[in-house]
């Protein structure tokens, strides 16, 4: 599916939350747990770095800690075991991020975003027996680690943590991912050649055969949509954002011919359409030697393919007219084990649920399975509501996983 027909939103960041993921969708708002921002305003106490550990309201232990380029980490001077809550106070001039480490290999336990002069923010963790250290990266100047602190007691029942990864480690993986693009380009304008030609012969039955093919082809290099840039637009938009919808001049490609296929217009009025869909490609193929993905999204990307397949593909909202749907959703799904297998060297020792992982996917493609017949695929409407139930259960699950994956590939400041 076409990404830029998304809803305009700010950018997302993916975090780690001391094992779990949550997703700030806006610059400088990187809340990592449960609570909100505060700040002193006039009549309130302001909070004291090193004052005694105290059980809030919600039964936890919290502990105040202060975040600067001098005190970073100062007030932690109880440690213990369980799960508890930061309470980290940036008293600098500078907004900063917070980062939860093992100063021995610098694994994260946990991190705050865009933390702003003044406020305070929780972090939530699990803590087993161990070392570990808070690290303040103030912005525009280099990181500060903060004392060494020794939880006492067994490191089991600590919350998971994960070494960071940097843009270097991302390069290979996303050009063995940039090879495996390349290596459908020629499929890719072969079945859309196809396509055409059956349509140039007014043979709108075959058209109409051909079509899927086709387009799965595409639909399988979803995480490359970003480096397509205007190539996508034209070759898989969709009438989102057009004041004409299904009738405006600037509705093209794939889906402006499976409109037209499925809504009996004439082969002689689809000639254009499928021939401007083929220079499309062929131009795609031609250029996309000389584009780079970006490494830094690669992980990104991983997720967001079976997001927006949710939201798109099982909402029926790319539908015009053929039915195809869930055979769009499985070749997403395609798409995304093709990112997952270029990560793999660097999520398995980061990930201890990639196992799970691979469950939820096997589980997600064996329940899009029972609606495909041969060559056909059942039409998203004609679902059973239990299967319908079914299905977004499993795709939402698998949706919940792949944020883990954007979490841990998420490349952070470490200087």
């Amino acid at each position: 599916m076409r990404r830029q027909h998304l809803s305009p939103v700010p950018p997302a960041r993916y975090l780690l939350v001391a094992g779990a993921v949550t997703v700030a969708t806006a610059v400088g708002i990187g809340v990592l747990a449960v609570g909100g921002d505060s700040s002193d305003g006039p009549g309130a106490t302001p909070s004291t770095s090193g004052s005694a550990p105290a059980k809030a309201s919600d039964g936890l232990r919290h502990t105040s800690v202060e975040v600067s380029e001098g005190g970073c980490g100062r007030g932690w001077t109880d440690p213990t075991r369980g799960k508890q809550v930061f309470d980290l106070r940036n008293t600098s001039s500078r907004p900063a991020e917070v980062y939860l480490t093992d100063p021995a290999n610098g694994a994260v336990y946990g991190e705050v975003e865009g933390l702003g002069p003044g406020t305070s923010r929780p972090l939530s963790v699990t803590l087993g027996g161990g070392s570990y250290a808070f690290v303040c990266l103030p912005e525009e100047v280099d990181a500060v680690t903060g004392p060494t602190v020794t939880v006492p007691g067994p490191a089991r029942g600590g919350g998971p943590a994960a070494v960071p990864v940097g843009q270097q480690d991302l390069i290979p993986p996303t050009i063995a991912y940039q090879k495996w693009v390349t290596g459908r380009m020629d499929e890719l304008v072969r079945r859309t050649d196809a396509l055409r030609s059956a349509i140039r012969c007014g043979d709108l039955a075959t058209a109409r055969a051909a079509w899927l093919p086709a387009h799965l082809v595409y639909e399988r290099m979803g995480a490359a949509y970003g480096a397509f840039g205007d190539a996508d637009g034209a070759i898989n938009g969709t009438t989102a954002g057009l004041s004409g919808g299904v009738h405006d001049p600037d509705f093209t490609g794939f889906h402006r011919l499976e409109y037209g296929l499925w809504h009996g217009q004439s082969a002689s009025s689809l000639r254009p359409v499928a021939d401007r869909l083929v220079r499309g490609v062929r131009g795609l193929r031609d250029d996309w030697p000389q584009e780079r993905m970006d490494p830094a999204d690669l992980g990104l990307r991983a997720h967001e393919i079976m997001e927006n397949t949710v939201q798109f593909e099982l909402t029926g909202r790319t539908d015009y007219g053929s039915g195809t749907n869930l055979a769009t959703a499985r070749a997403n799904l395609d798409g995304t084990r093709a990112v997952l297998t270029r990560l793999e060297p660097l999520l398995k020792p980061r990930a201890p649920w990639l196992p799970e992982l691979k469950s939820d996917l096997d589980r997600t493609e064996r329940t899009l399975e029972r609606s495909h017949h041969g060559d056909r695929w059942t039409p998203l409407d004609r679902l059973s509501r239990t299967d319908r139930q079914r299905l977004n259960a499993d795709a939402g699950a698998l949706v919940e996983r792949l944020a883990q994956v954007a979490a841990l590939m998420d490349v952070r400041r470490t200087r």
